[in-house]
């Protein structure tokens, strides 16, 4: 392993005392995490919060095996320190990375393969709001949603973290956006961003403003984060040959479900999780990104939309406001 300076021994970290509330985050102390081949060490500068932490920290969603089970799925922050067979980043490299643990603390180690350079003009709170959501964005709306430009997305959360992100890249790649929000206030942030319908799911039925606002049509492609009895309704908003794509399951399991329409409709019904991929996995859906959405990001066409910002030590506030859907955006903590 290569320095560019003497590090501490130790590190500040955020632990899950117990599964629990958010008070159940504190503040610890740990060694700092060992190298292995190929990986880099980052002095974290920001780090996102994601509705898997919360999983996580309820006792919900596990660390894979392997991960650190600090909580923190996507950092951005400076390298200093490489390990054996490194070689595209420096000490002095900003980078942002995806990880599947390990991100609420003051350093995290990643392969090298699963970290991005910091674009160019975007702060560290900027770059540490992007892996998480746009590598999910990117592998479920358009590796396996297939979204071409001309069609119709539809997407449940558009205010979210995974939702903005949706919809600023299915715009920049010509498609028609639709959403579903929560509040009035949150409809029109989801028209300023760029979706060229956003529906109130509170007071309007968005299965009957997606047909009417495709001609009868239907969405050729639905991101849900919802589940429960939205899949039947996501059955019948959807486009003949149309692709739903489950990316996460807010409302529980489906107790009834008649799946005709599936069959009538052509329908594909898939889903993904990220956190568990394996490295060689994210360093593919990496390199897209690369090629694909960072000349976007350098030219400024597009930014993360980020909503408020925590120091490592209120993340138990940070939660608290996650769990509380009043944000509109992404939830940071900076170190």
């Amino acid at each position: 392993m290569s320095a560019n300076a003497q590090l501490p021994e130790n590190m500040k970290v955020i632990e899950i005392s117990q599964p629990g509330e958010p008070e159940v985050l504190v503040s610890a102390e740990r060694p700092l995490p060992v190298l292995a081949q190929g990986e880099i060490l980052v002095k974290v500068a920001a780090a996102g919060v994601n509705r898997p932490d919360v999983m996580q920290r309820r006792g919900q969603y596990a660390p894979p095996p392997g991960a650190s089970d600090i909580p923190g799925l996507e950092i951005a922050g400076t390298v200093v320190a490489v390990g054996v067979g490194v070689q595209r980043y420096a000490p002095g490299d900003a980078v942002c990375a995806l990880i599947a643990g390990g991100g609420y603390a003051e350093y995290c180690k990643v392969h090298e393969s699963n970290a991005l350079p910091v674009p160019q003009g975007f702060s560290m709170i900027e770059a540490a709001a992007m892996p998480e959501t746009f590598f999910t964005v990117w592998v479920n709306v358009f590796q396996r949603g297939h979204l071409r430009a001309g069609e119709t997305v539809l997407i449940h959360g558009g205010t979210s973290g995974i939702g903005t992100v949706a919809t600023l890249l299915a715009k920049a790649f010509c498609a028609y956006v639709i959403t579903t929000v929560g509040s009035e206030e949150k409809r029109e942030a989801s028209l300023a961003l760029g979706a060229d319908v956003a529906i109130n799911y509170r007071t309007e039925d968005f299965v009957e403003l997606t047909k009417t606002a495709t001609n009868g049509k239907g969405a050729d492609v639905i991101v849900d984060l919802i589940a429960g009895d939205y899949v039947e309704k996501n059955y019948r908003a959807a486009a003949m040959d149309g692709r739903i794509v489950q990316i996460g399951t807010q409302n529980g399991v489906v107790k009834e479900l008649n799946l005709m329409p599936l069959l009538l409709k052509r329908l594909t019904h898939t889903g993904s999780t990220l956190r568990a991929r394996s490295v060689e996995d994210k360093a593919q859906i990496a390199a897209e990104l690369e090629l694909k959405v960072w000349p976007l990001l350098e030219r400024g066409e597009l930014k993360p939309q980020i909503f408020q910002t925590f120091p490592l030590e209120q993340a138990a506030q940070a939660h608290a406001l996650m769990e509380s859907s009043a944000h509109i955006g992404k939830i940071m903590l900076t170190l």
